[in-house]
């Protein structure tokens, strides 16, 4: 598997043309396919014309600390002109703030990023904020992609905890 990034490093990012060496473009949010997690593009800010348009998964030559990296302003895409992602896009799916309970509905909390492999860009990782109350230990859930069960447009099911999960402190204790 090759490097993950969390959503924040994709999203709301400078898009670079290699071939100007410049900006075109800013991303705005993530065209999610619910279906198998996979990031099929970005919605993104044209920043010529302001117009909304489409920057493909495939069209994204690296991920750098300055932003996404394509060849030039051309491989933006209207989003009318995609035809094979019109289903995909009408469903609006959103994966940040989704509840996630688990198979014997316990309620866990809610998606709070999510971590994708930057050569294929399928999510890996989704972490979740847990309730205060749950979670003393303030940590955030990390749920592997492997412990999904069912993706909807209300919810993400996964496994019960107690058979793999790992919460991981936000802080380090203290030690004397």
């Amino acid at each position: 598997m090759g490097m993950l990034q969390l959503s924040g490093s994709l999203v709301g990012r400078r898009v670079m043309s290699l071939r100007t060496g410049g900006q075109v473009a800013t991303t705005q949010g993530a065209i999610i396919n619910p279906n198998n997690l996979k990031l099929e593009g970005f919605y993104c800010q044209d920043s010529l014309t302001k117009k909304r348009v489409v920057l493909l998964y495939q069209d994204i030559r690296d991920v750098v600390n300055q932003g996404l990296v394509i060849n030039d302003h051309d491989v933006l895409a209207d989003p009318e002109e995609l035809i094979r992602l019109k289903d995909i896009m009408a469903l609006h799916f959103e994966l940040l703030d989704k509840p996630v309970i688990t198979v014997s509905k316990h309620k866990i909390g809610k998606v709070s990023d999510y971590a994708a492999e930057i050569e294929t860009m399928f999510v890996q990782k989704i972490y979740v904020t847990q309730s205060i109350l749950k979670s003393l230990s303030g940590g955030n859930l990390s749920v592997d992609r492997s412990q999904i069960v069912e993706i909807t447009n209300r919810k993400i099911v996964i496994n019960d905890l107690l058979e793999t999960a790992k919460v991981a402190p936000a802080v380090a204790p203290l030690t004397n």
